[in-house]
């Protein structure tokens, strides 16, 4: 089991390292930076380049499409047909640029670990005999005594022995953006990470103060590299859409090459003399293979998902990996931290309790935007004499800022006090104003010990005001004898400032206080408390001639009690919203944070997370939970707080095991494992570390969890548009293969065999498989995308809906074409017209497809026929270039073709309208049928 330094006491810590607070020797320090090795984070696993690169080509559908390239390409320049090269080109560039595609995304994947070497210090202050020395921190060992001053980084685990006022921001460690006030007091061994304040961690940084420490851990033992031992143990599943893709290319594979098989069988059988014609009935059965591979698919899935990724970042989503556009649209389960990603991580005055009335603050963030109300209604602070004093008094005795950057509030200072400033001016006041009305004359500074902070105020008429601001500089820092009536204003802990008061305001009188009114204000307090809300007291007292000396003891006693002021990290409005479209939408929000429980609780509970019934858990009650019964409860459990990146993983393991699709939200270096193990991980753009974004799939470039729900949005839009334009080309696919297939079992007459040439399944393919389905992959989404429950991960590509309708149309497809083909027969025509017509004929058929394809549920006249105009374009196009292989000579040549009469026209159009008007016809029935079966609306009274 690891040391648990936190535990030990500081004398017990030196004689476990065999050093003291006069540091080790040179000779000492480097025997154990031999022994122990240089402080650094190690890269355990290397994965080559050229590697990530040579996978991209082992999807089985893209062997398929080399292969077909291949073939194609020999085809072309063996009998000089420019049609079989360019398709031969076009499958090269679609395999290329898919694998760059996925070689980049792979390969950046992989910079996480440099980014949590970036963290480490280069150079540390240690005392070595006594004296200290600037080192460079990979040659720390255990041992060593460090010495920490503000704007340090912290080169490696320290126990700290010493700390005067020693502040460290560790929001990069446990995602927590509050400063950690630093002691030396052992902690209880099951002390958070969070909690241990007597240790400071490698990666971290000095917010304040100064201190010394014990170096106890370096390099991959400190909390920083056992996150980096995670974050390289953790490998990215794939996707759903790319499990079902290469499932999908297995079975399509198969299938041509048994279809292709048995066309050539048939063909070879049927032959008198096969061997004469062998070229040509192994040229017809590749072509029908290279015909029925949807070559177009994996060309259309980037694209979608390419043009998907530009629509999120205007939504302030930024994919790092191509397939996370999709996998968002199946997640089932978010999993988000509350600190800056569900709350604005500002602070925010939420109540006032002043002499029994209790005062609601409404606002977000330091925006100054807002109003007071009282039961509901608004309220004038200038009716309520005491609301105001204690509104003064948030403002006057404080050091903030508040100012606009660009279209943020921000604060400069404390938050705590940033938010007393914007409490004010949410009442109407202008701080700047009231500190030039009641100038500061002195103060008494906020200590750990005395827990509260005074100013001392001089309120000034407006003559002298005037007077002041007329003399020089240097003369307005006046004596406290020369300014005459003084106000003291304090804020603090309740308690502390209750026992410095003798009154409290009332209606603007002042009374005694009873102790009755303490134990009144003492219960107020707590039930503040119980809210989440971060509560001071605030006083006053009045000088109205001789000062005391500037000391506490004179100045912080006999003081007014003004109120208690409630403030918190308050929940955003719009990832409150975002949250009921969640339920809507049947996704599920867990929230993960490393803040206290009952602050966790009361924010999920108002952004609807946390309902009846429903349980929350702290990372130490979650250790004593057997995997089994966690697994069992996940779907129960939608608040976990004060959690380590173990207790992140377990958690996410216990969603996935329950068959969920889980997105991951994080900002610190702990979050980049859980990241990383999640379907989705995604990071904050603004207050996330460089590890979590490496880590992560997509950035969240506003930190907002609205944007993660937008992003869902357009991940359920573009799985939408991949299905249709599967569904568009498997259909069409199938339909030319198995009109091959009969025509080659029943066509009698060898003249008409092939019944499509090599050159003509190509060109079919290139027209209909290329155009129409690209506009297809651009479709608008269904405005109900958001309403319908996330669909089952486990459900492929080709749901039962789908395979219906392929063989729906490919039925419909193969009667037409061979319908028509029979018709030329009986009219005595010629093989090349009669191909003609029947070429002619499939390739509109696949034309008109596209439209009835658009919506599985919706009409063409229901969704809107111009809505999308690309697609109009491309059919229009492509048609175009059918008309033009059979007028232009060149191509008559070529594609054996010759040019049709108006009738033929007219019977190719008719008959290529058939599969349209059939699934049209089939979507209307479903949609009387769900209409029939739907219970009937109650009548109005």
């Amino acid at each position: 089991m690891p040391e648990a330094w936190h535990a030990v006491e500081v004398e017990t810590a030196f004689e476990r390292q065999a050093s003291s607070p006069a540091g080790l020797s040179k000779a000492e320090a480097a025997e154990r930076l031999a022994k122990v090795g240089p402080n650094e984070l190690v890269q355990t696993t290397r994965v080559s380049p050229l590697r990530i690169f040579l996978e991209q080509f082992t999807d089985v559908l893209v062997i398929i499409l080399i292969i077909a390239a291949v073939i194609s390409g020999y085809l072309g320049i063996s009998r000089g047909e420019s049609t079989e090269v360019w398709d031969a080109v076009l499958i090269s560039i679609i395999v290329v640029l898919n694998s760059v595609l996925g070689f980049f995304q792979e390969y950046r994947a992989e910079k996480s670990l440099q980014a949590l070497k970036a963290l480490a210090a280069p150079k540390a202050h240690a005392v070595r005999e006594g004296e200290m020395l600037a080192v460079a921190s990979r040659d720390l060992v255990p041992g060593d005594v460090v010495v920490l001053a503000a704007g340090d980084k912290i080169p490696a685990d320290l126990r700290l022995f010493e700390a005067a006022s020693l502040r460290t921001n560790e929001a990069s460690l446990t995602g927590e953006s509050t400063a950690v006030s630093k002691a030396t007091a052992a902690l209880p061994r099951d002390a958070f990470l969070g909690d241990r304040k007597d240790m400071a961690f490698m990666g971290t940084s000095v917010e304040g103060g100064r201190g010394k420490g014990l170096v106890v851990a370096t390099g991959m033992l400190t909390e920083l590299g056992k996150i980096a031992g995670l974050v390289q143990q953790e490998t990215k599943e794939e996707t759903p859409l790319q499990r079902q893709l290469d499932r999908l290319g297995k079975q399509i594979g198969l299938v041509i090459l048994g279809v292709a098989a048995a066309v050539f069988l048939l063909m070879f059988l049927r032959e008198a003399d096969p061997f004469a014609k062998l070229e040509l009935l192994f040229l017809t059965a590749v072509g029908l293979a290279v015909a029925a591979i949807p070559e177009g698919l994996p060309a259309v899935v980037t694209i979608s998902l390419a043009l998907g990724l530009q629509r999120m970042i205007k939504r302030h989503a930024l994919i790092r990996k191509l397939p996370a556009v999709e996998a968002l649209g199946a997640a089932t389960v978010i999993c988000s931290d509350k600190t800056g990603t569900l709350t604005k991580g500002e602070m925010n005055v939420r109540a006032f309790y002043v002499a029994g009335r209790s005062y609601e603050i409404k606002g977000e963030g330091f925006d100054p935007a807002g109003d007071l109300r009282l039961d509901g209604q608004l309220v004038d602070p200038k009716v309520h004499p005491g609301l105001r004093e204690a509104l003064v008094c948030g403002a006057l005795c404080n050091d903030a800022a508040i100012r606009r950057e660009g279209e943020r509030w921000v604060c400069e200072g404390d938050p705590t006090e940033g938010a007393l400033v914007v409490a004010a001016m949410r009442a109407g006041f202008n701080a700047d104003v009231l500190r030039t009305e009641q100038p500061r004359v002195a103060e008494l500074a906020f200590t750990s010990e005395r827990k509260m902070m005074s100013t001392l105020h001089a309120p000034l008429s407006a003559q002298a005001l005037q007077e002041i601001l007329a003399v020089s500089e240097d003369r307005r820092h006046l004596s406290l004898a020369e300014i005459g009536a003084k106000m003291l204003y304090v804020k603090g802990a309740p308690e502390r400032i209750l026992n410095a008061c003798s009154h409290h305001l009332v209606d603007g009188e002042r009374r005694p206080l009873t102790d009755y009114d303490r134990k009144q204000y003492l219960f107020q307090n707590q039930e503040m408390a119980t809210r989440a809300l971060r509560v001071l007291g605030l006083a006053s007292r009045s000088f109205p001639g001789e000062m005391p000396p500037l000391r506490e003891e004179g100045l912080e006693s006999g003081l007014t009690f003004l109120g208690l002021v409630g403030m918190m990290d308050a929940p955003r409005q719009d990832a409150a919203d975002a949250i009921a479209r969640c339920k809507k939408a049947g996704i599920q929000v867990v929230m993960i944070t490393g803040d206290h429980k009952l602050t966790a609780m009361a924010v999920a509970r108002e952004m609807g997370i946390l309902a009846e019934g429903e349980r929350a858990l702290t990372g130490e009650e979650l250790d004593r939970v057997p995997e089994d019964e966690l697994v069992r409860d996940a779907e129960h459990i939608k608040v976990y707080a004060r959690v380590s990146p173990q207790h992140k993983m377990r958690i996410v393991d216990a969603w996935k095991k329950r068959g969920h699709v889980v997105a991951m939200t994080g900002d610190g270096v702990n979050d980049a494992p859980a990241l990383k193990r999640s379907d989705l991980g995604v990071a904050m753009g603004i207050t996330g570390t460089d590890v979590a974004k490496e880590s992560a799939d997509m950035v969240l470039t506003d930190d907002n969890f609205a944007s993660i729900v937008a992003a869902v949005e357009e991940g359920r839009g573009i799985y939408e548009n991949i299905r249709k334009f599967v569904a568009y080309l498997l259909s069409a696919n199938a339909g030319e293969v198995l009109t091959m297939l009969l025509a080659t079992l029943f066509i009698v007459n060898p003249d008409f065999l092939p019944f499509f040439t090599p050159v003509q399944l190509l060109w079919i393919n290139l027209v209909t498989d290329g155009l129409p389905a690209l506009a297809l992959g651009v479709d608008p989404y269904p405005p109900d995308i958001m309403n319908r429950p996330p669909r089952n991960p486990k459900e492929g590509v080709l749901s039962k809906d789908i395979a219906f309708l392929i063989v729906v149309v490919a039925f419909i497809l193969t009667v037409g074409t061979l319908g028509i083909f029979a018709w030329e027969l009986a009219d005595g025509s010629d093989p090349i017209r009669t191909q003609t017509v029947a070429f002619t004929t499939i390739v509109f058929f696949e034309l008109f497809l596209v439209f009835a394809i658009r919506s599985p549920r919706q009409t063409i006249r229901q969704i809107g026929f111009f809505t999308n105009r690309k697609l109009i374009y491309a059919v229009l196009v492509s048609a175009a270039l059918q008309i033009m292989v059979i007028y232009t000579p060149f191509f008559q040549a070529a594609f054996h073709t010759e040019p049709l009469t108006a009738f033929d026209w007219v019977r190719a159009i008719l008959i290529s309208l058939t599969a349209f008007a059939l699934v049209e016809l089939l979507k209307w029935v479903r949609q009387r049928r769900a209409k029939a079966a739907a219970p009937p609306k109650a009548a109005p009274p």
